[in-house]
């Protein structure tokens, strides 16, 4: 297949590097232990747009149990294995990948850090690892894209109640070479979250990370007046559209409306798995969005093994809960084409911006390419679920 392929050569050489600076006096500008970034990042946030980040459904039990679930999966070590050098590259979409990375959609970038939607673009640009940038994105998405540079991109839409809207973000999306469009399933309507809700606090009611709204033509239509000058009339416009309970009666229409590769976020039952690839979906994301949305529900890397038995030979990506490479690894085995992180990339934007996002990269890369290395795994092909154990 041809397309896209960075090489950042051997992900382990990070550690080296960060060793062999040592021996100048230099050590790394930002932690490498994911309790530490996170402790970092969460410090640069005001209380309100804390709770909002890091907070989850609930009492957060299904938040926690994400990460919790995957610590109970453990990877067997197999010596002499002769893994002195590791492949984890990936092909997707007619895309190859020197690694099975990506980066989750997260809606509140802008609100993180100055321009923060593009600074996550610029590493990935930087790293080669793709980004799906969000419908909610303090700037528009032709800027995104085009701060992407050569790494493909994709398009994350939160399907809005009025149909002539969404097709002009999808048209848009494809216009700027996007690589292909990702549904968001189960935010229609936001869960209960305690910590926002004590806070009264959504960033969108005031006026963060719309950008890709009040740049738009059909919005503008909506608004009856421009979006950008008129603010308050765009928020009331957004809080009114935003939030379209889809069926299963809908996914016609919303394969209809674009060429490009199609995958829902969301999926976490094989039957709806299933059901979604016979009506001509491409892909599957497998999440609960992090926890964020339903409590009392399935970790999600429980439900994975399901879903990628149900989808076939079409790939399955997966998010939530994924906290260092060693995750990585675990839900490569278990079938996931790539891993999406989440939280980590933006604790390391709140840090530092690009920097702070390549950093977390590059850690979580090294970390998964030193765990292959160490437990005799030299390709994602031998990682199978034969090489998990759960404790």
């Amino acid at each position: 297949m041809g397309g896209y392929r960075r090489s950042m050569g051997d992900f382990s050489d990070y550690q080296i590097g960060i060793y062999f600076n040592g021996l100048l006096g230099q050590t790394p500008e930002f932690p490498t232990a994911y309790k530490d970034i996170e402790a970092l990042g969460q410090s640069k946030l005001d209380a309100e747009l804390l709770g909002y980040v890091a907070g989850g459904a609930g009492d957060e039990h299904t938040q926690n149990e994400n990460v919790a679930a995957l610590r109970r999966i453990g990877v067997w070590p197999r010596m002499l294995a002769g893994a002195a050098e590791r492949d984890l590259s990936i092909e997707l979409f007619g895309h190859t990948y020197s690694s099975p990375l990506y980066l989750a959609p997260v809606g509140v970038l802008g609100a993180c850090y100055d321009h923060g939607d593009l600074e996550v673009a610029k590493a990935s640009a930087a790293t080669g690892v793709p980004m799906i940038a969000s419908t909610l994105s303090a700037d528009t998405m032709e800027d995104v894209r085009d701060a992407q540079g050569e790494t493909p991109g994709f398009y994350q839409l939160y399907t809005p109640k009025d149909r002539d809207l969404a097709e002009s973000l999808v048209r848009r999306a494809e216009a700027t070479g996007f690589a292909g469009i990702v549904v968001t399933l189960d935010t229609w309507i936001n869960g209960w979250r305690p910590r926002d809700l004590d806070h009264a606090y959504i960033p969108m009611l005031r006026g963060h990370c719309i950008a890709n709204y009040t740049s738009d033509p059909r919005f503008a239509e909506m608004v009856g007046k421009d979006p950008v000058e008129n603010i308050n009339d765009s928020i009331a416009a957004w809080a009114g559209t935003f939030g379209n309970p889809l069926s299963w009666d809908d996914l016609e229409w919303l394969r209809s409306m674009t060429s490009l590769p199609l995958l829902l976020k969301g999926i976490c039952h094989p039957e709806d798995a299933r059901r979604a690839l016979d009506n001509g979906v491409d892909g599957i994301i497998c999440s609960n969005h992090g926890g964020r949305q339903a409590n009392g529900g399935i970790a999600a890397i429980d439900c994975l093994p399901g879903v990628v038995e149900a989808a076939g030979d079409a790939p399955v990506l997966f998010d939530s809960g994924v906290r260092g490479g060693e995750d990585v690894v675990k839900a490569l085995a278990l079938g996931a084409r790539a891993v999406g992180l989440g939280r980590p990339y933006v604790w390391g934007l709140s840090a530092g911006g690009q920097a702070g996002v390549e950093h977390v990269i590059k850690a979580i890369l090294a970390e998964a390419d030193l765990t292959m290395a160490v437990d005799g795994y030299q390709s994602i092909a031998d990682l199978t679920p034969a090489a998990l154990r759960r404790g």
